[in-house]
């Protein structure tokens, strides 16, 4: 229970994140850049997570 409600706060910020986001990336260099920022991004607040 204690992972699953981060997780639903994460997909929820994702999805109010998500139209601006590919507004904003119309070029498809720029939204594979973009992209890239936000897994590396996520990738580090699920490593944070399980660390502690």
């Amino acid at each position: 229970m204690d992972q699953i409600l981060p997780a639903i706060y994460m997909i929820g910020v994702f999805l109010l994140v998500l139209p601006a986001f590919l507004n904003s990336n119309s070029k498809l260099r720029q939204f594979l850049t973009n992209l890239t920022i936000w897994i590396i991004i996520v990738l580090i607040i699920l490593t944070l997570m399980n660390i502690f």
